[in-house]
């Protein structure tokens, strides 16, 4: 249905009320003016009769019905009046407008007939005579208690028509300019009772759209003051517990965005209501994609799914862990579950907090493999030492040439056990430094770290025949500590010359990209398998173990320029392929 505005609502009915007002008015004070001038004329004519009833029965008496009617026509023409003399039998013996002779009887007249009665009669009809419409009055001429002839006078309604058609008339006229005033009026009066509703719902409209600082005009109506000024307090608080809520949300947030550990909400139909951003990386799910949606459709990790369950069923907070499985990738969460209460205390739903602790298995599994290795490292060479020893003790010592040949072995085993100490050493000083204080770094040429660490790896490369190439421009600079980056570098060259076939060559070269300085250790021998890689900086670890204890390795080196590198804020990159080669690569921040 359509809407109309309050005016046009008000405005037809003012508007109609005022029109019916005055067509009542002037239709009863026209019927009053007609009768009140029919009364008056009635009067009038009856006052004439009376005032020429004497004279016309003296006249009648004393000179016969010929003087009566000319004195009648006489009389009428002065008065304008139509004056007819009847006898009682109801014959016309005067009249002033026509001939008596030709008149037909008047016994039959209502005004006759209540003149007969002794009363004055009156009528209106149009004549048989004039054929006009006319006003009669009949007057009875009495003798005693008879009636011995009527006196009637008339006039022609025309005239009175004609009286009261211009009366009407400026009544009409009247009408009309009051009608077409009070409709103004109206109008004026309608619009100042809609004026102020409409302003208000402008000002609403603007509070829909969010201006609640908008202040309603409060106008000068008693109620719609009230009203305006119950909109303006309205809006007042809703802006306030707006900003509130919107503080609220803000703030929630931002703990949840800046938190690491996943948030999932959900509410007693397993749908979501609220996703953080570590949440969403956590499932690998986009966070604006999801909330609203079925708990099915978002997670679709089984073990994820039935722990959110349980904590909605759960009456206290639970705990658990958590694997989510990738190609290649493993996930460990750490989850706990609670029931999600309201302000009024009622359950609506439950909380998950989800917490990555791969690196933390990780780095419990890298511990408990640093104890293994270390102690698999040291007993190898203390379980050689002291057998030897006990040999020796045996009797052994007293045959000098198996006596030379065990201690040979004894001082092999003891240099290695001192290299492990010292790599752990190393290690741990390093670690020490980096964590406690800042290494002290300066910006300054790379190529004379490098230059000493060739010459440190001459001797044993020439052993193996082994030809060491470099390349370093001498411009090429970065914030270095000249020691560290010596033994990174050193490290490097040992292992490419323990891995390389004899006549090999290991190549270094520094360079500078647009992102960083890189120094590179290329070698041609046996190369690693890319399942390898990964792990391959870690502590004591070793792709051939045997051949690298055999080579005199202690399984740190890598490490080692690992932490040397973390120290520099930098990184060690490995690119190998089996049976070619692999390139080290120590990357340095620009200066």
């Amino acid at each position: 249905m359509q809407r109309k505005k309050l005016l046009w609502q008000l405005y037809p009915y003012y508007l109609a009320i005022i029109i019916l007002s005055l067509l009542a008015v002037a239709w009863y004070a026209s019927g009053s003016l007609r009768r009140f001038y029919l009364k008056q004329t009635r009067s009038n004519l009856e006052a004439r009769a009376r005032m020429i009833q004497e004279k016309a029965v003296n006249t009648y008496r004393s000179q016969g019905t010929q003087a009566l009617d000319e004195l009648v026509k006489r009389m009428g023409q002065i008065s304008n009046t139509r004056i007819t003399y009847i006898l009682p039998s109801g014959t016309v013996i005067a009249d002033s407008d026509e001939s008596p002779v030709d008149m037909v009887n008047h016994a039959d007249r209502p005004e006759i007939i209540q003149a007969y009665k002794g009363q004055v009669g009156w009528d209106s009809r149009p004549s048989d005579t004039l054929k006009i419409r006319m006003l009669y009055v009949a007057v009875p001429i009495l003798e005693g208690d008879r009636v011995v002839g009527v006196l009637r006078t008339s006039v022609s309604l025309a005239s009175i028509d004609e009286v009261l058609t211009a009366i009407y008339t400026r009544i009409a006229i009247g009408g009309f300019v009051i009608a077409l005033l009070a409709g103004v009026l109206s109008f004026f009066a309608s619009r100042r009772i809609t004026r102020p509703l409409e302003e208000m719902r402008r000002g609403a409209e603007q509070f829909a759209r969010g201006d609640l600082g908008h202040k309603l005009h409060v106008p000068d109506s008693e109620e719609i003051a009230s009203l305006a000024e119950a909109m303006n307090q309205m809006a007042m608080d809703l802006d306030e517990r707006i900003r509130t809520i919107i503080t609220q949300r803000n703030e929630q947030q931002a703990v949840l965005s800046s938190m690491i550990e996943g948030v999932v909400a959900v509410d007693k139909h397993f749908h979501l209501i609220s996703i953080n951003d570590a949440a969403a990386d956590l499932i690998g799910i986009r966070n604006e994609d999801c909330k609203g949606k079925s708990l099915q459709e978002v997670i679709r990790n089984t073990d994820l799914y039935e722990f959110v369950v349980r904590a909605l069923q759960s009456n206290r907070p639970i705990d658990g862990q958590i694997v989510l499985r990738e190609i290649g990738k493993e996930q460990f969460i750490q989850a706990r579950g609670a029931v999600l209460i309201d302000a009024h205390g009622s359950e609506i739903g439950a909380v998950v907090v989800l917490n990555d602790v791969t690196q933390l298995r990780r780095l419990e599994n890298m511990r408990k493999d640093f104890v293994a290795n270390v102690s698999h490292e040291l007993k190898t060479p203390i379980t050689s030492i002291k057998g030897f020893i006990e040999t020796l003790m045996d009797g052994a010592i007293h045959n000098p040439e198996d006596a030379m040949r065990f201690l040979d072995i004894i001082a092999r085993q003891t240099h290695r056990l001192n290299a492990i100490v010292d790599d752990l050493l190393t290690l741990s000083k390093i670690e020490q430094q980096t964590e406690k204080t800042d290494i002290e770094l300066t910006a300054a040429s790379i190529r004379p770290a490098i230059a000493a660490a060739v010459q440190l790896c001459e001797i044993k490369a020439g052993e193996k025949q082994i030809k060491i190439e470099w390349e370093c421009d001498e411009a090429l600079r970065a914030r270095i500590n000249s020691a560290l980056l010596e033994q990174a570098v050193v490290n490097l060259i040992d292992n490419a010359i323990k891995y390389s076939e004899t006549g090999a060559l290991v190549r270094i070269e520094a360079l500078q990209t647009q992102t960083d300085v890189q120094i590179r250790v290329i070698d041609h021998g046996c190369g690693i398998e890319a399942m390898y890689l990964p792990r391959l900086f870690e502590r004591f670890y070793r792709v051939d173990k045997a051949r690298s204890r055999k080579l005199g390795g202690t399984g740190l080196g890598l490490s080692i320029v690992k932490h040397i590198a973390q120290a520099h804020s930098g990184r060690t990159t490995v690119q190998s392929t089996p049976g070619q080669g692999s390139t080290f690569t120590i990357h340095l921040p620009l200066p």
